[in-house]
């Protein structure tokens, strides 16, 4: 094995096993951004899965503006009224990709206005109600 080699091997092992909290403050790097956005699940085809997140986006007060299964992908907007401040818009779109050994991919990337949502929460809420939604999808609990 080259030096290169087994330096990636090396960095592979040591960095894919840590275990370190996501920076939300927007100065992470983009694979963190991307770990907060991402899901793998291994129990639904591409279909049910864009049905599960509909549903969530949904249940959640979103209103769908586009939804294509050739795509894979659902955009929402959900707007939010604020006492003190004046109502804004976000917007979150949801990609669903197969992947190896039957696995999905969902991938939800939320803004508000111009701006990247960082939030871990934002994505937690949103993944912890999709769970749910892919649960009784599953198991056609209505």
């Amino acid at each position: 094995m080259s030096r290169l080699g087994l330096l990636v091997t090396i960095a592979t092992v040591l960095f894919g096993c840590a275990s370190s909290t996501p920076d939300i403050t927007g100065s992470g790097s983009q694979l963190e951004r991307r770990q907060l956005q991402t899901r793998e699940y291994d129990t639904l085809d591409k279909a049910m899965t864009l049905r599960s997140v509909v549903a969530t986006l949904q249940d959640l007060d979103f209103t769908i503006d586009i939804a294509d299964l050739n795509l894979g992908t659902v955009t929402a907007t959900r707007l939010h009224h604020h006492a003190k401040y004046e109502t804004y818009e976000m917007k979150m779109t949801v990609t669903v990709r197969e992947r190896e050994n039957n696995r999905i991919a969902v991938r939800a990337n939320a803004r508000l206005a111009e701006e990247a949502i960082d939030n871990a929460q934002t994505y937690q809420d949103f993944f912890a109600a999709l769970d749910k939604s892919m649960f009784l999808t599953l198991h056609k609990v209505d």
